[in-house]
């Protein structure tokens, strides 16, 4: 389990990504570690049944640290391959399950830029269970946030059992 509010990841640089493109027996000590803190991710997310991920919209889109995270487990041969018939995801059979929280309200509006990203992301690793739970409209009064907090309980309850 990586829990990205108490251990962020480093944001890809273009030397991050380099290592990930080189040879292991080509790679530099620093390209190694980088490589291994990846590979690391990876293992985690290879043992895992089911993946859950806590998600605010910050300026209409993902929060950084888990696009840096997204960044460090899409790797060609290892997360995905390319074929002559396009990407073709290697982690296959997981569950993710999106717990979306929003000042606003703005699913199914032109304005969530997160739900069809985060859908096509893990699609393109292979993992095609992708639920998502709203709490929407937190910040536009007590009632709406009471009762939109009060649908995602339900909803969790009812992915729980």
């Amino acid at each position: 389990m990586h829990d990205l509010a108490r251990e962020s990841v480093a944001h890809l640089t273009a030397e991050r990504f380099q290592a990930f493109v080189t040879p292991h027996n080509e790679r530099t000590a620093d390209q190694q570690a980088v490589a291994a803190y990846s590979d690391t991710l990876i293992d985690e997310l290879e043992q895992s049944d089911v993946i859950v991920l806590g998600l605010p919209i910050y300026n209409f889109g993902l929060p950084s640290t888990l696009k840096a995270y997204f960044d460090h487990i899409a790797r060609a041969g290892i997360t995905f391959r390319y074929t002559e018939n396009g990407p073709v995801g290697l982690l296959g059979d997981k569950a993710v399950r999106v717990m979306a929280t929003r000042g606003g309200a703005y699913q199914v509006t032109a304005k969530d830029t997160q739900t069809q990203c985060v859908r096509d992301f893990f699609k393109f690793l292979g993992i095609r269970d992708v639920h998502f739970v709203y709490a929407e409209g937190l910040n536009l009064s007590t009632e709406t946030k009471q009762a939109a907090l009060t649908s995602a309980d339900a909803q969790i309850a009812t992915l729980a059992a």
